[in-house]
């Protein structure tokens, strides 16, 4: 399948050491050494030891304190598998697979709403409301980022999200009246083909993913290939609930 969506200039080098969760020291390969944002929240887990090979992309904002960000890390002792570890990314991606109906799951949607205002007291946001015709509820679409990987099963969360936590009972709440409720897991590495929820790090986040699924919200485990040039759909993960 084609490239969904095409990174800009990446810049390789290995990395030295991530610290205060957002921030990474680099040293490029032309030799410089750089700080660049790490737009991650997450413990990153096997993605943060040093000497890791590491692509930055760099902002043509002359304003931004840090000019680089990390986009991708290299799976130790494999530089043909790329993790991506921009959390602020898949979105961007998401919406343009919305926008080639890629998903046949999903269904029929005439539009793709980002952004949307919802849950108690309306004080959640959903990634996308994807509006339908003839009368039919909307779709609800919440999109998580999974990095972290175990063999060749990738899991989610790898640290307590209360916020993820939070999504999934709006998206219960969102079923009980009617309308459809899909959690995709934009898994950003190629190397695994199953899909569980990452208990060991958030006990309280399985459970409630069990429980909604049980209540209908919907699963797409959805699979992506990472590279240096882009990155590709690979279809759906395994899931094991």
């Amino acid at each position: 399948m084609e490239l969904i969506y095409k990174y800009p200039t990446l810049y390789p080098g290995i990395l030295i050491k991530r610290y205060k969760r957002f921030l990474a020291d680099i040293k490029l390969d032309t030799g410089e050494q750089i700080t660049a944002h790490c737009p991650n929240p997450g413990q990153m887990r096997g993605l943060s030891a040093p000497g890791s090979r590491v692509l930055v992309s760099r902002s043509q904002n002359v304003k931004r304190k840090l000019r680089y960000s990390l986009e991708l890390v290299a799976v130790q002792n494999s530089e043909k598998t790329w993790v991506g570890v921009n959390t602020n990314l898949p979105n961007q991606v998401i919406k343009l697979a919305l926008q080639q109906r890629i998903f046949p799951e999903l269904g029929e949607y005439e539009q793709i709403i980002s952004e949307v205002t919802y849950g108690q007291n309306q004080k959640s946001r959903v990634d996308f409301l994807l509006s339908r015709s003839q009368g039919k509820s909307p779709i609800y679409l919440e999109v998580k980022n999974v990095t972290w990987a175990e063999g060749k099963t990738a899991l989610f969360p790898d640290a307590v999200t209360v916020r993820g936590q939070q999504h999934l009972l709006d998206m219960m709440a969102v079923v009980r009246k009617g309308a459809r409720a899909v959690t995709l897991f934009f898994i950003s590495r190629s190397d695994c083909d199953q899909f569980v929820p990452g208990d060991n790090a958030d006990p309280v986040y399985g459970k409630l993913l069990r429980s909604a699924v049980k209540q209908g919200v919907e699963i797409l485990p959805c699979r992506f290939e990472m590279t240096p040039l882009g990155i590709r759909y690979l279809g759906l993960a395994n899931l094991q609930i």
